[in-house]
């Protein structure tokens, strides 16, 4: 390959394979190569661009040509490139050696120099373009202000009580404020579909244009004219009209002012019109609260409570997007009706707006929460009855706050308010509830404010800490990881728990912050976790919903990795059932490139929420984990049990492992390890701790006990249940020689409580027992304890039940009483026999899926080493493409030769100067016709010499290909002597030896 630039940025000794100067040189474009942030060459272009001299650039840091707060995005750039990952250009503001900053966009990639890797980048000065992209700024914002003025006058003109409308010269309605749509009774969006000819219809369409012409001229206009309204109501109006020309469009601007009867009209029209709600003819919210007031006072002289609810329609928007404003109009309408019927003598029925009704109850002296519960019972069934509306049954909900006056609150102003709030808060708790404001409710919403409040900049006053709880493995008892579990410390609330302010951190849009620090982190203390361990520990984080729905979201979590040092394969994302319901496209997408990474990723609070067995194959999770609420001990349910087990087999079926959660004693980790479960957390073995704990566990070696993993050298366990002592102890006598631990019991129950405590392989049962027969306990024991060898030892045969046991598989063998001694003995020994087989067996299967699961997941890490490895691939043979391009193009002769000195290289303009010899490939150098070749060749010490081929002056120099490069050989460069200024002193080659 060509030689390196010798210019004090670079040693050309020891450092370069190519002519950088001749390759890079001419570019318009700052350009240097560096290793381990020192320059190898830098050139003109990049020395012209910050004002350093390549002396000056040998003593610098490549880092150094950034600024301070740049240098981090720098570095992970680099370590994106070590680790092969597609260079994007990126943009960073740079130092000049005057200490003036400009703007530059930087681009690079990894290149073999000396046969090792190194960086080249390209600097290029944007400052230009920045300045253009702020001047497009500025005037962006100049336009915006400009839009807000427009939008001001906009809201000024809806505001204004007078009527005012636009008319194009096509007759169409561009603009209607508020007060034209009122009192023509048109929506504006309706409004403005429609021409001007159908509110005044004696106005001719042919003669519109010749009319605003007209207008055009004398520029002004007063006169009178009979309008429409929507419902067919002739209107009498004065009008003011003036022309008006925007660009291309041409407008009659319109002022009204309603005369229809104006000598007649009672002096209350106006306020009425001001005090009811035209869609439904009720009260507005306006004179709601002044009869609230009134009344509030009244109440206040008399000692007596009234109360107020109000009550929110959850579909009137969807109604009004989907159906259109007059269906939703309607809808209001017939829920007027429904609802009119409720008040009595001095209550008040009003609506307030937006699909919100209110009703004020005072009649009754004596008013309290059971007349609460009875009007709300009233308002919801109003409600929620079907509505036949266009052909369509419509089924709504409703949500209803209450508020009793003055026994809930004091303050005849904030009545209403509380009603409202009471109302969010029904909503927050599903659809059809109904809440009661208090005084604990509004502590609980004052509370949830101070919150809030104080939620704000805790990241910055670094008032978060994280716990950590340890995670077990079932099958050796040791900690293989721990879930990261965030804690919040206020120096005036105190612990606060993360149920209350988590819902508030992801309303408030602070989880993401909150969340990128969780994982930076965990991910720094896992880290660390493993210099005390003898085994890789693993770390689990919670997702947000608003994290999942973050499209960056992989690449912060693989430049958190990067920046950490913790490999992909030792941390675990979870998140829940109900982010998988959502966006399901979108969240599919990012678990992908989650798993590319090699992170892993695990289903929390399985079972108690949306996810689908279609999910759960579909997306790339590794493990699931069992919610508290499914965790079974002996006295669960036997429907419970199989439910646990069932969702265990059918994660291992989907070769997924399966973590329980919450595990806090003994016969919940029995059952979970007799039903394979694979990790477990929870109180039993620690609660969450800080690191400082965690690391010393861990340095401790501590684990479970092998006797709650059943993995304890035992002898065999038989459990007797007979209410007759006398036959337990006939068969402790009989089967004492045995070697037998001999466990009794009197009845069912106390059966199933020895089970707890007792790691029993037989049992035999009586039939006949108060309480419980047993048959229905060793069901009962089938499935909480599959893997026991049941047995029934009775003198009373009902044929039918034990038939039906046995067919079940809950009964392995009917013995009847009074026994044969060698019988009985010779049928428990054969139960004992097939246990310890079952046992066997069992052991093998879970070491086998164990094996399996390792498999896969070694099998999909080697992939992704595979598809890195490929795409490493492509890109070195893309480079030797472009490399050998770039020698073929070049201005100058190379040559290139193997070890032996045969010619086995030519470039294009080798092959032109040395045209008469293009037989020079294949032959030994020694055999060329030019002798001077073969003096470079044999001295090959990285020099230029001096050399005369053609007729044509040349300096010439030869390289061995050393390094980690495959080739091996020489490369000879031929210079044209006029290129020599930058040069060092030639030197005549002289022959070895």
């Amino acid at each position: 390959m060509p030689a390196a630039d010798s210019s004090p940025a670079a040693s050309t000794s020891d450092h370069d394979d190519w002519d950088w100067h001749a390759l890079l040189g001419d570019l318009p474009a700052g350009a240097f190569v560096a290793r381990d942030g020192r320059f190898l060459y830098a050139n003109q272009a990049l020395q012209d661009l910050f004002g350093y001299t390549p002396e000056d650039l040998s003593t610098l840091s490549s880092l150094s040509l950034t600024a301070p707060e740049d240098r981090d995005t720098v570095m992970v750039h680099v370590r994106r490139r070590r680790r092969m990952v597609p260079e994007l250009p990126y943009e960073v503001q740079c130092l000049r050696k005057d200490g003036s900053c400009f703007d530059a966009k930087l681009c690079g990639m990894r290149v073999l120099v000396g046969g090792v890797d190194a960086d080249l980048v390209t600097v290029t000065d944007i400052t230009e373009s920045r300045q253009a992209m702020r001047l497009a700024q500025q005037q962006q914002e100049q336009q915006q202000q400009q839009l807000q003025a427009l939008w001001l006058h906009g809201l000024i003109l809806d505001r204004l009580p007078t009527p005012i409308m636009a008319v194009d010269q096509h007759a169409r309605i561009q603009y209607a404020n508020e007060a034209v749509c009122k009192l023509l009774g048109y929506r504006r969006d309706h409004l403005l579909t429609l021409p001007i000819f159908s509110i005044a219809p004696h106005r001719r369409p042919d003669s519109w244009q010749e009319s605003l012409q007209s207008l055009k001229q004398v520029g002004h206009r007063t006169l009178s004219s009979d309008w429409c309204t929507a419902n067919g109501r002739k209107l009498q109006v004065q009008l003011s009209v003036q022309y008006a020309q925007q660009g291309d469009v041409e407008l009659a601007l319109i002022a009204l002012q309603d005369s229809t009867n104006s000598a007649a009209a009672p002096a209350s029209s106006g306020p009425r019109v001001l005090q009811f709600c035209d869609i439904t003819g009720l009260p507005n919210q306006q004179l709601f609260r002044e009869r609230l007031r009134s009344e509030a006072m009244l109440a206040i002289m008399d000692h007596r409570n009234i109360a107020i609810l109000v009550m929110g329609l959850n579909e009137l928007q969807h109604i009004n997007e989907v159906e259109g404003f007059a269906s939703g109009d309607q809808v209001m309408q017939i829920l007027t009706r429904r609802l009119s019927l409720i008040p009595k003598g001095t209550d008040l029925l009003a609506h307030l707006g937006g699909g919100e009704f209110a009703l004020m109850f005072s009649h009754a002296p004596h008013i309290g929460d059971d007349a609460v519960l009875q009007l709300s019972r009233a308002m919801q069934e109003a409600a929620t009855s079907p509505i036949q509306l266009n052909n369509k049954t419509l089924q709504l909900s409703c949500n209803i706050g209450a508020v009793v006056f003055p026994r809930d609150t004091g303050e005849p102003e904030n009545v209403l308010r509380q009603a409202q709030a009471a109302m969010r808060m029904a909503i927050s708790q599903g659809p059809n509830r109904v809440y009661s404001y208090t005084p604990q409710a509004n502590a609980r919403i004052s509370a949830r404010m101070a919150i809030e409040a104080a939620l704000r900049g805790a990241l910055e006053r670094h008032e978060f800490q994280l716990a950590f709880q340890p995670q077990i493995d079932l099958t050796h008892g040791r900690i293989v990881g721990a879930e990261a579990l965030l804690r919040w410390r206020h120096p005036e609330l105190g612990q606060v728990s993360p149920a209350d302010f988590i819902p508030i951190a992801e309303d408030t849009g602070q989880i993401l912050a909150i969340g990128e620090w969780v994982l930076a982190r965990a991910c720094e203390a896992a880290a660390d976790w493993q210099k005390h361990s003898t085994q890789p520990i693993r770390v689990a984080v919670n997702l947000s919903p608003k994290q999942l729905q973050q499209p960056q979201l992989a690449g912060v979590i693989e430049a958190t990795l990067i920046q950490s040092g913790l490999p992909p394969h030792l941390l675990t994302v979870e998140l829940t059932e109900r982010m998988l319901h959502d966006q399901q496209e979108a969240v599919a997408d990012t678990l992908q490139h989650l798993k590319a990474i090699g992170v892993s990723i695990a289903l929390d609070d399985f079972g108690t929420g949306y996810a689908s067995l279609q999910s759960l194959r579909r997306l790339p999770i590794d493990v699931v984990k069992i919610d508290r609420s499914l965790v079974p001990d002996v006295t669960t349910e036997t429907q419970d049990v199989s439910i646990t087990r069932a969702i265990i087999n059918m994660a291992h079926g989907l070769q997924k492992k399966v973590l329980a959660v919450g595990v806090e004693n003994v016969g919940e980790l029995a059952l979970l390890c007799a039903n394979q479960c694979d990790q477990m957390q929870g109180f039993l073995f620690s609660p969450p701790m800080d690191e400082h704990e965690f690391v010393a566990m861990l340095t401790e070696g501590r684990s479970l006990p092998d006797h709650m993993l059943g993995r304890k050298k035992r002898t065999r366990t038989l459990l007797v249940v007979d209410d007759d002592q006398n036959i337990v102890s006939a068969l402790k006598r009989l089967l004492r020689k045995d070697g037998y631990h001999i466990v009794t019991a009197e009845s069912g129950p106390e059966g199933l409580q020895k089970l707890a405590e007792n790691e029993v392989d037989v049992i035999v049962s009586d039939q006949r027992m108060p309480g419980m027969t047993g048959v229905e306990f060793l069901r009962r024991t089938k499935e909480l304890y599959p893997e026991t060898i049941r047995m029934v030892l009775s003198g009373f045969t009902e044929l039918r039940t034990i038939t039906d046991a046995i067919n079940e598989g809950a009964i392995y063998k009917f013995l009847t009483k009074p026994w044969d001694d060698e019988h009985v003995r010779t049928h428990i020994q054969e139960a004992f026999h097939q246990k310890e087989m079952a046992d066997d067996n069992k052991r093998l299967d879970r070491e086998v899926q164990e094996a399996n699961r390792e498999l896969a997941e070694v099998n999909g890490r080697l992939k992704h080493l595979l598809e890195s490895q490929r795409e490493h691939i492509h890109r070195e043979e893309t480079s030797l493409v472009v490399a050998r391009e770039m020698l073929e193009n070049m201005p100058t002769p190379v040559i290139g030769l193997d070890q032996g000195g045969m010619v086995a290289f030519m470039n294009s303009e080798a092959e032109r100067v040395f045209a008469g010899s293009s037989g020079m490939l294949g032959l030994h150098v020694n055999d060329a016709p030019e002798s001077a070749l073969a003096d470079v060749w044999r001295l090959s010490d990285g020099r230029y010499h001096d050399i005369t081929v053609r007729g044509q002056a040349y300096r010439a120099v030869c390289r061995p290909m050393t390094g980690n490069t495959r080739s091996r050989g020489s490369l000879m460069v031929l210079i044209p002597s006029q290129n020599s200024l930058a040069l060092p002193p030639p030197q005549t080659p002289q022959a070895k030896g």
